[in-house]
């Protein structure tokens, strides 16, 4: 029998509605796996298991009643650090922040709240977001609950290890380089990195986005349903869309598929995850797809170029700071960071340049698919006190070949559990798609969920 903290969040609100199961005994649950999981995992920050308490009993009286707020209502889920909640700092991962407390919602929670989600605590990250780890100068180190030795990925770190120990079935995180998919993948998840623009964020900025980090397909794109609501703070999102989120029955018959097993610059992809990826594009086939193979069009120019950029944002980010605050940053990104100290503009520009570079080389790529596959990473999670899978600060992006492209292209992306190594550490398949078309992916994604090798148990305990 499966235990109320290992509930979908589509199976939770069916119950709800039945009136089978309350958010209150269900929030209990999860309280009692996080305080059983979270000595060891260090997935939450600002876990407030108070407020979840009256969240739930406020949810329990709307259901109750025949009146919940919205498709949510009553589930317990967390958000990632950086996305405000009115009066949490927002430390972004960094000793080196101020804790000032926030003075609003961001557009994430706002959702969240309007449609009664349980809000548990906000999940770790890295300094600045800027490491796919958990690895942290305020957190204590994120661990992976498949295995504790290894890294949950990040920079949605806290949110990975907690979808994947069960603290709640909903969990939202935010991705410029594939910092939603890379910990996805590493956690066994289904993690969305939407078209840009389809969930706004405050503040906006080219590539960034939040998205939903859940156990399901189903689930996602139930969460999806909720965050894609508009809010004028982005000026740069979508115009607001009525998409039929949970319409996921599809075919792949006929599904015209792209199989990309070499990123160009970076890791190589390891032999395990090959095989993997390579298992999952022959279920495509299996099923009716037509899948051919996409070379590599990320070249070294495009991602060093990126590098360069983002160095030297996070530089000019750590040169505003007090120096006895800029010396609480974590060592590697402090090194990573000055190596933007030197530059001259004709370089960073030369680097931002090369943000449209990769997003005309990505959408020619994959133009003659509906979907394209690939590993979410090259490799799998490395261990959990290393920065990134290379552990160097002068080769900081070498696994990001796979994801970044669709964060410059605005495409929608999403990783999905398709094996596991030798030692139990699951390989995440990466789906992307056409430009704004996230039901699309997701359908596919829903495809093939249902015909891949049966699951392993979750990590629970």
């Amino acid at each position: 029998m499966t235990e109320l903290p290992d509930l979908t969040a589509v199976e939770l609100v069916a119950q709800y509605r039945a009136k089978t199961l309350s958010p209150v005994e269900v929030t209990e649950a999860v309280l009692a796996r996080i305080e059983a999981r979270e000595p060891e995992l260090h997935a939450l920050y600002a876990y407030d298991p108070s407020a979840a308490r009256d969240d739930a009993k406020g949810a329990e009286a709307r259901w109750h009643a025949g009146e919940p707020l919205g498709p949510i209502d009553g589930v317990p889920l967390t958000l990632k650090e950086n996305i405000a909640t009115r009066g949490t700092p927002v430390p972004l991962g960094t000793a080196a922040t101020a804790l000032v407390p926030a003075a609003d919602d961001a557009p994430a929670a706002a959702r969240i709240r309007e449609s009664g989600g349980v809000l548990l605590a906000k999940t770790t990250m890295p300094d600045y977001g800027m490491l796919t780890s958990g690895l942290s100068s305020f957190h204590t180190t994120a661990r992976n609950p498949w295995q504790t030795s290894a890294s949950p990925g990040g920079s949605s770190a806290g949110a990975g290890a907690a979808g994947a120990a069960g603290y709640g079935p909903l969990h939202v995180g935010t991705d410029i380089g594939g910092s939603i998919r890379l910990p996805a993948g590493w956690c066994g998840l289904v993690g969305l990195k939407p078209s840009f623009g389809r969930v706004p964020v405050d503040p906006p900025f080219l590539g960034r986005v939040a998205g939903p980090m859940t156990r399901t397909v189903a689930d996602t794109a139930l969460l999806m349903s909720v965050l894609s609501a508009p809010d004028p703070r982005d000026h740069l999102s979508l115009p607001p869309t009525d998409l039929p989120w949970s319409s996921l029955d599809g075919s792949l018959e006929g599904l015209r598929v792209g199989l990309q097993l070499d990123s160009g610059p970076g890791l190589p992809v390891d032999p395990a995850t090959r095989d993997a990826v390579t298992a999952a594009a022959r279920a495509f086939e299996a099923a009716g797809a037509v899948v051919e193979p996409v070379g590599p069009f990320l070249t070294r120019e495009m991602l060093s170029g990126l590098d360069t950029f983002w160095r030297t944002r996070a530089w000019a980010d750590m040169t505003s700071l007090p120096l006895d605050r800029r010396a609480k940053v974590l060592p590697y990104i402090a090194e990573w960071a000055a190596g933007g100290a030197n530059l001259s503009g004709v370089d960073v520009y030369r680097g931002f340049a090369q943000i449209d570079t990769i997003s005309v080389a990505t959408l020619r790529a994959t133009s003659p698919f509906d979907v394209v596959l690939s590993p979410t990473c090259p490799v799998a999670a490395p261990p959990a006190e290393w920065a990134s899978p290379t552990n160097d600060p002068a080769r900081p992006f070498e696994h990001i070949g796979f994801t970044v492209p669709y964060n410059m292209s605005g495409q929608p992306a999403v990783s999905v559990n398709c094996g596991y190594t030798d030692d139990g550490r699951p390989i995440g398949l990466q789906i992307s798609g056409r430009r704004f078309d996230d039901v699309g992916v997701l359908r596919a994604a829903a495809a093939y969920e249902a015909i891949r090798p049966p699951q392993r148990p979750w990590p629970i305990g």
